[in-house]
């Protein structure tokens, strides 16, 4: 039987994952990329603590989008900021900790 270096439970009940979805900071926002495209991108989620590449697959499913996990944050395609913080809570994340940033219009093209 194997035993967590962390909180000394055996693995199957570990809880170090969830405790850590808890106290994390996550920040959630747009950018426009090339061709004014949106990519939303969640930051903020510590990699040691918490497997991004899962995350950021079961991100991809829930919104039904493509994305990435690179530099310690995740991409997804399209504007999914709110779907993203409905998914994120129901994970376990604390739903008061994930700030949503607004998209701030004074940069846009002008066409």
């Amino acid at each position: 039987m194997k035993v967590c270096e962390i909180c000394g439970l055996p693995e199957e009940l570990c809880v170090c994952e969830e405790i850590a979805r808890e106290i994390q900071k996550v920040k959630v926002y747009t950018v426009r990329r090339r061709f004014g495209k949106l990519m939303t991108i969640v930051e903020g989620i510590d990699e040691h603590d918490i497997d991004v590449r899962e995350l950021t697959k079961e991100l991809k499913a829930k919104c039904a989008c493509g994305g990435t996990a690179k530099k310690g944050q995740i991409e997804l395609q399209g504007d999914h900021k709110r779907r993203v913080k409905e998914v994120l809570a129901k994970m376990g994340f604390s739903s008061d900790t994930i700030e949503i940033k607004e998209r701030d219009d004074r940069h846009r093209k002008r066409r």
